[in-house]
């Protein structure tokens, strides 16, 4: 792994509680929590992970979980009554793009997305991220699987292409990414991470690029 490439997680309330001074002593430099999943769905071990990273040292970030059959305005909401404040040093917040699965639908695998008319699916991107943009004063990070986005939203995607990229992509020595985009800001390169301070597997990342270019990134 380059040089370049700085250790991250993100997490959830799937990792439980986090012991996050552990995490930090681990070598972990960032690091994403879940805030909330739709509207009115706040993540129940949010506030404690964000305070966990602050006190720890670690470089966090907020992430929204996107549901297609959800207005986009609840979940915009909820995100910042979640959140509530960026402190400087904070990353920007993250929009969670991929496929919409019901928990319990562990047979067929429906996508919601694929109930949203075509026509429909940028703008409700694009007005949810206006409204976290006006309320934090920082444009959101997309996060995306690949080859999910672009077949989401067609030519579309290059309105959001402005945005900084977390590509999730796994057991690859690069990962590839949306042609709208230049380049990459995050890697999701596994979900089978093993980290001091979190129970069980947790999802890996990378930042390309320096301390410096990571605290540039940050709310100032």
């Amino acid at each position: 792994m380059p040089n370049a490439y700085l250790p991250g997680i993100d997490v959830s309330s799937n990792q439980g509680v986090i012991d996050w001074d552990k995490v930090a002593q681990a070598g972990v430099t960032f690091a994403f929590a879940r805030a909330a999943i739709g509207g009115h769905q706040p993540d129940k071990q949010f506030a404690a992970n964000w305070t966990g990273m602050q006190n720890a040292g670690i470089i966090r970030g907020a992430y929204h979980f996107f549901w297609p059959l959800t207005p986009w305005h609840d979940q915009a909401i909820t995100f910042i009554d979640t959140v509530i404040t960026l402190k400087s040093g904070d990353l920007p917040p993250a929009l969670d793009l991929e496929e919409a699965f019901a928990k319990s639908d562990t047979e067929h695998k429906h996508d919601f997305w694929n109930d949203v008319p075509f026509a429909q699916r940028l703008p409700m991107i694009q007005s949810w991220i206006a409204a976290v943009n006006d309320a934090f004063g920082v444009a959101p990070i997309i996060y995306t699987r690949q080859n999910f986005i672009e077949e989401l939203l067609g030519d579309g995607v290059e309105q959001l292409s402005g945005s900084p990229l977390w590509i999730a992509h796994y057991d690859v020595l690069q990962p590839k990414f949306p042609t709208a985009w230049d380049a990459w800001t995050f890697w999701q390169f596994t979900e089978k991470d093993s980290v001091s301070g979190v129970t069980g597997k947790v999802d890996g990342d990378r930042f390309q690029g320096s301390l410096a270019d990571l605290q540039a990134l940050t709310k100032p």
